[in-house]
């Protein structure tokens, strides 16, 4: 039996203990459900060739969801060595998904703790009381090479939302005189996003590890811009559910994302996967997202995130391969690119990348300032900074993932950190994100004003829906695309710094290539890529 066989450790599994105080052991016949991710069937082709196409428009060829999970999801024979490890240990199968390389697993605390060789305990946090575990996660020996992750025994948050309410408990730097606000459709417009498209035909995803929606908001909130209320559906995954409150919690955000993408592209589809905001949660949405073969979204939009400090390596790799997968199936990944400046929120003395943002196959959105006039354009965009705890857009240099392809002639600096190492640099790209000039939403019954690089996020999830329509395919890794056609689509941000990055001229890990005007982004897609084109 594989109980009594020798047990490796996965790898990158380690966790460190829970910063809080130690409560004691859960009830051992407690119920809880972890997710296994399993390896590939056959490894993805290299990611060059995938960035060559991302260049190339007319040489993309995205894989359908059912041609994907058949050459590169997860072999049925590793499934079923999975499902026979965990009926030998007193789990059971909840779900099983060859596509997601995912198997959901059921059982108790204590057969969960003797299945992977785990202590599970009990802490008291400021967020409340959480189960944790430290050190790693053990499987027999004959699954360490099937077995890729094990996410669920520890159930700490482990993300946040990047957003900031003007004036609110996050709101607005004392040292500010005044402020301006927008509406999305504002905004795009300032950015010259397409006006002749409205994403009809396109599904937008939105990923949120708490709060909720309610659909009275929705429906006054756009009858008030004049603009076509879209279709918002929400989604289930692991027990999240939509659960809307009071305009002080979690709200805000997913008001923000679904209000922001919806007055961008209102003809799209909005489908919002409701998950725990813990490791297994946010993993097990993005891929239900991504694999999802009923709502088909084109692009995703993520809102959420954490240092990179604050992940194991395992979730990073993890989460990376899903969103590499993404991009094969012509999928595009926007993630806010935090807004607490370098440091994002770690006080450790080294400068910190949020992830997800940092993979090299996401679209990572920075932040900015802007004044404009109510008739645009333009007068005034800079940096989003007020200083430490009034927030400041994240970026910088990643300590995980290396330089990709797409960012070679971008003149990446090293890290501002001791080591000084060139790695992936962070934002891609940047939008108004200052709440002090920020998106006029409703949140619960209320009209107020927010801000965060939570709000970039859905505005281009919002524009790759217009361009996916107006090109009649998907954009997916477009990554490699805006750093090769940087001239005429993006004005460089040069004025401000988020700590200890400046803004230049240039790629910066302020404001990455700058902010774009879309429609030019849309002319440089179709240049190369009559519409309708496969």
């Amino acid at each position: 039996m594989s109980s009594q066989k020798p047990r490796v450790a996965v790898r990158g599994s380690e966790r460190v203990a829970l910063q809080g105080t130690l409560i004691g052991a859960p009830d051992p016949n407690q119920r809880i459900e972890v997710t296994v991710r399993v390896r590939r069937r056959n490894p993805l082709p290299d990611s060059a060739a995938l960035e060559a196409q991302a260049v190339q428009p007319k040489q993309r060829r995205h894989l359908s969801r059912e041609a994907f999970e058949a050459a590169y999801g997860a072999d049925p024979e590793d499934i079923a060595k999975v499902e026979e490890f965990a009926h030998e240990h007193g789990l059971t199968t909840v779900t099983a998904s060859a596509a997601r390389r995912s198997v959901v697993l059921a059982g108790t605390v204590a057969a969960m703790s003797e299945a992977f060789g785990v202590y599970l305990a009990h802490y008291q946090t400021p967020e409340g009381i959480h189960r944790g575990r430290t050190g790693v996660v053990s499987v027999p020996e004959d699954l360490v090479d099937i077995v890729e992750g094990v996410f669920g025994l520890d159930n700490r948050p482990q993300a946040r939302p990047h957003f900031r309410r003007l004036n609110g408990s996050e709101g607005l730097a004392p040292n500010l005189a005044q402020s301006f606000s927008y509406s999305p459709d504002q905004l795009a417009k300032l950015y010259s996003f397409p006006q002749d498209v409205n994403g009809k035909g396109q599904c937008i995803a939105i990923i949120e590890l708490g709060g909720g929606f309610r659909t009275q908001d929705l429906t006054t909130y756009f009858a008030h811009l004049g603009i076509p209320k879209p279709k918002v559906v929400a989604v289930s995954v692991d027990g999240g559910h939509n659960q809307p409150s009071t305009p002080d919690s979690d709200d805000g955000e997913v008001m923000l994302d679904i209000e922001v993408a919806g007055a961008v592209a209102p003809g799209a589809k909005i489908v919002v996967y409701f998950a725990p905001n813990t490791d297994q949660g946010f993993l097990d949405a993005i891929t239900t997202a991504i694999h999802d073969n009923h709502n088909k979204p084109s692009v995703i939009s993520i809102s959420w995130g954490s240092a990179e400090k604050n992940w194991t390596p395992q979730a990073m790799q993890t989460f990376d391969q899903a969103f590499q997968s993404a991009a094969h199936l012509g999928v595009t990944v926007c993630a806010a690119a935090g807004d607490d400046g370098s440091a994002d929120r770690v006080n450790d003395g080294r400068q910190h990348v949020d992830f997800p943002a940092s993979s090299s196959f996401v679209l990572a959105c920075g932040g900015t300032h802007v004044e404009a006039p109510p008739a645009g354009p333009i007068s005034l965009e800079t940096v989003w900074n007020h200083g430490p705890g009034n927030g400041a857009t994240g970026g910088g240099i990643s300590d995980v993932f290396d330089l990709p392809a797409y960012q070679a002639n971008a003149q990446v600096p090293p890290s501002a950190n001791p080591d000084h190492r060139v790695g992936r640099g962070v934002p891609d790209i940047a939008a108004d994100a200052d709440p002090s000039t920020g998106y006029r939403v409703r949140v619960d019954g209320q009209d107020m004003v927010i801000g965060g690089t939570s709000a970039v996020a859905p505005l281009w999830a919002g524009l790759i829906a217009l361009l996916n329509q107006k090109q009649g395919t998907p954009a997916g890794f477009i990554n490699p695309f805006l750093y090769s056609h940087v001239a005429g689509v993006f004005k460089d941000i040069t004025v401000g710094n988020n700590g200890a990055y400046p803004a230049h001229t240039g790629w910066d890990a302020c404001t990455g290539l700058g902010s774009a005007n879309g429609t030019a982004l849309v002319h440089a897609l179709l240049g190369q890529m009559p519409a309708g084109s496969a």
